[in-house]
C-alpha cells in the first residue's frame, strides 16, 4: 500500500468515477451506463485504472463510449439540481465506500459487488442530487443497500 489507502481501492474509486462521467455526458442513469459497458470493459477500467487515470478523461471516456454504442439518454440529474452538484469525483467516492463495503459483507469479488450497487435502488438515491443521501454517513448507505430500504 503506498498512499492513504490501498491502491485497488484508489482504482475502484478511478473507476466508478469514470463511470459517473460517461454517465453525466451521455445523460444516461449509472445503471444504463454499467450495464452497456459490461463486465469485459468495467473489468478492463479497474485493471488498468493507473494507467487510464493518467489519461485524459475525455478521452478515456470517449473511447469507452464509442466501443460500447453509449447513445444519449434523457436522464439529466445535473440539469435537475436545485443546490450544488457534486463532482463526478465526489460520487465516484460514495460508489467506491458501497462497493467496498457490499464485497466485503456478501464476499462477492469487486466487480460483481459494483454490478450490484448500480442496479440497485440505491443508486437511484446517491444520484438524486436533490436529497441529502449521497453525502449520507457510508455505512448508512451501505446499509439501505443491505436492508433493502432507507429509514
Amino acid at each position: 500500500m503506498i498512499g492513504r489507502e490501498d491502491s485497488k481501492a484508489n482504482d475502484l474509486f478511478f473507476t466508478c468515477s469514470l463511470i459517473d462521467y460517461i454517465a453525466r455526458k451521455t445523460k444516461n442513469k449509472r445503471s444504463a451506463v454499467v450495464n452497456a459497458l459490461g463486465k469485459t470493459s468495467i473489468s478492463k477500467i479497474y485493471d488498468l485504472a493507473d494507467v487510464y487515470h493518467s489519461d485524459n478523461i475525455d478521452t478515456v471516456s470517449e473511447d469507452f463510449i464509442c466501443s460500447s454504442h453509449i447513445t444519449m439518454g434523457t436522464f439529466d440529474n445535473v440539469a435537475d439540481a436545485r443546490y450544488a452538484v457534486p463532482s463526478h469525483w465526489d460520487i465516484g467516492k460514495v460508489y467506491k465506500r458501497l462497493i467496498l463495503g457490499i464485497s466485503r459483507e456478501k464476499e462477492i469479488n469487486i466487480i460483481d459487488a459494483l454490478f450490484e450497487a448500480y442496479n440497485s435502488f440505491v443508486s437511484d438515491k446517491i444520484d438524486d442530487y436533490n436529497s441529502s443521501f449521497y453525502y449520507d454517513a457510508p455505512q448508512n448507505i451501505l446499509n439501505a443497500f443491505l436492508d433493502g430500504k432507507i429509514e
